[in-house]
């Protein structure tokens, strides 16, 4: 099972939030159809925002990471809820590019590094707080920290990996943000500095060892840490008939009309899942019919 660990640092000068992935993203990859290199990316993002949403407290509340980098990629998207679940999509996930020199797969060309990475958290209230950076790389981890460090002024360290098996199911995935807490001194990143490049990548550690602890506890190896919560995590679509209806309506009635007339009924399927909503010629009518005497009460 797929966990999210969130934890700080005993002297309270770091806090870190850790979440192992590779279920979700496999979940993530079979609803895509993708191939390795979206899978990376969609799968980096995931984990990320699995991350970020979970510090939101508010029930109810979510937070959206988007990222347009230019790349053949094109959208990567991830939602994530206040409990670190996610869902989202790669635009366009049949896109197939040879491995970087090293041998990885070479996510920062396929996202692209000329666009931006866009954070929108909706608390609920009127308007969501919106921030937006410029790409470094494409890479995503290296994005995320240059977005906390521009946007919210907090210095972060972030990883993020998914690791493709031959078959091109993931083996492993997961990531970590580490983020310094006001009164943080020049020891204190250099240990923070140390702790993460003697670590190496993170797929690395999570295919040797799953655990979201192991994985903190390398990476802050030079800290003693007090583990806040855990918490289970997964590929979790909010999608309805309900909003399928909605996006029905808000064509209109005169396309709802074409809809019926050339195709009787139709299927929707959802862009986040594997989910597909049927209605038939006699429901499109209906709501034809609602739409049409909404209109003469609002004249």
């Amino acid at each position: 099972m797929d966990q999210l660990l969130r934890a700080i640092t005993k002297d309270g000068m770091v806090k870190a939030a850790v979440v192992t992935t590779k279920e979700l993203t496999e979940r993530a990859r079979n609803i895509q159809k993708s191939l390795p290199a979206a899978t990376a990316a969609l799968g980096r993002t995931l984990a990320a925002a699995s991350m970020m949403g979970s510090a939101l407290k508010e029930d109810g509340a979510s937070l959206t990471l988007q990222i347009k980098g230019g790349g053949p990629l094109g959208t990567v998207l991830a939602v994530s809820d206040s409990q670190g679940c996610v869902w989202g999509y790669v635009q366009n996930p049949q896109v197939d590019l040879p491995l970087r020199p090293d041998g990885k797969l070479d996510v920062g060309r396929a996202v692209g590094g000329e666009g931006t990475l866009t954070v929108i958290r909706d608390l609920g209230m009127k308007e969501p707080y919106i921030g937006s950076v410029e790409l470094l790389s494409g890479e995503i981890a290296e994005d995320l920290a240059a977005y906390f460090a521009e946007s919210e002024q907090v210095p972060t360290a972030c990883a993020l990996g998914v690791l493709v098996d031959r078959d091109q199911s993931v083996k492993a995935a997961g990531g970590y943000l580490i983020q310094l807490l006001p009164g943080a001194g020049e020891d204190v990143i250099a240990r923070v500095e140390g702790g993460v490049l003697a670590a190496g990548p993170v797929t690395a550690l999570l295919e040797k060892d799953p655990s979201p602890e192991a994985l903190l506890r390398t990476v802050l190896s030079d800290f003693e840490v007090d583990i806040l919560e855990t918490s289970p995590v997964e590929y979790r679509c909010y999608c309805s008939r309900d909003r399928v209806e909605r996006a029905l309506i808000s064509m209109g009635v005169d396309e709802l009309e074409d809809l019926l007339a050339e195709q009787g009924g139709c299927e929707l399927g959802c862009q986040f899942c594997d989910k597909v909503y049927k209605f038939t010629a006699g429901e499109l009518q209906a709501l034809i019919d609602e739409m049409r005497a909404q209109k003469r009460e609002d004249k």
